[in-house]
């Protein structure tokens, strides 16, 4: 009797100690993983070398939104069942964000750094067709009218100058 009585104390300990722990709020791991009730992973948070990343996953365990911090920078990446949908991308010298289309294919894309900001808009193959980019030089409109060809890069005022003609 007086053995069940020890055993109980030293269980009820066991799980105060766990409690109170719990309470402070400290819990230390390399890799978490949450469950829905269906027992399914919803999110991910994990530590490696060369990242630390959460990701949040759908009911069917796709990952939809993922937070990632590398040595290089941060990223926020938004994730339709199968591929990228937006990018964004920030490290010590220059911030980007881009858009993809169905395909998983870069539509747009936003640069600003501490030289220059830039636009790019991409074709259904991926190819860069016009870019507009400003610097302290100005502005510059760079069009593509196909991979063949060199890019031909006009200031503005130029454009303007010849009429707005693609020359």
């Amino acid at each position: 009797m007086k053995h069940k009585y020890w055993m109980a104390i030293v269980l009820f300990m066991g799980i105060a100690d766990t409690v109170w722990a719990q309470e402070l709020g400290v819990v230390r791991a390399t890799d978490f993983v949450l469950v829905d009730d269906q027992g399914r992973n919803r999110a991910e948070l994990g530590m490696g070398p060369l990242r630390s990343m959460l990701r949040l996953l759908d009911e069917n365990g796709k990952g939809r939104i993922m937070l990632a911090i590398t040595r290089d920078g941060q990223g926020l990446y938004l994730h339709d069942e199968n591929k990228i949908c937006i990018g964004l991308e920030v490290d010590k010298d220059e911030g980007t964000l881009a858009l993809f289309d169905k395909n998983g294919k870069p539509r747009i894309g936003l640069k600003v750094s501490k030289d220059l900001t830039g636009l790019d808009l991409y074709d259904d193959n991926g190819e860069v067709r016009i870019g507009l980019i400003v610097n302290k030089n100005g502005p510059m409109l760079g069009l593509r009218t196909c991979p063949e060809l060199v890019d031909r890069q006009k200031s503005l005022s130029q454009i303007r100058q010849e009429g707005g003609k693609n020359v």
